[in-house]
């Protein structure tokens, strides 16, 4: 399978269990990996056929800042729906660092899922 990489995107955003977490935006780094069949893109040569990188980025970035959810876990499942559903991968894992949330040199979730994992739910 082919894969397509967005690492180091970081996003502040509002996330935690604690009242004072939910006062002050903070910082999560993600790092995406995401399979996919590059053969219409490798031979047409056009974007069209290939998945938006920025695209990706851009949803990222808007259902962390708007959904603030209180887990990690919730953030993560809710953006592997939506990546799935919105574009054309067949895979994906997702790591989301939350820097500084105890003190360790890293902390944070990853999850890895396929596109069937979510057949039953509606994503294409």
């Amino acid at each position: 399978m082919d894969k397509i990489f967005i690492r180091g995107l970081k996003v502040d955003t509002i996330i935690g269990v604690y009242d004072w977490e939910r006062t002050l935006q903070r910082p999560l780094i993600f790092d995406l990996e995401m399979g996919a069949d590059f053969n219409a893109a490798a031979a047409s040569d056009h974007v069209r056929d290939a998945i938006d990188y920025a695209a990706v980025m851009e949803t990222v970035q808007k259902i962390s800042t708007d959904y603030q959810p209180a887990l990690l876990e919730a953030l993560a499942e809710k953006l592997a729906r939506s990546l799935f559903n919105d574009f054309p991968i067949l895979s994906l894992k997702l790591t989301i660092h939350k820097p500084g949330a105890i003190p360790v040199q890293d902390v944070g979730v990853e999850i890895d899922r396929r596109r069937e994992d979510y057949a039953a739910c509606g994503a294409r």
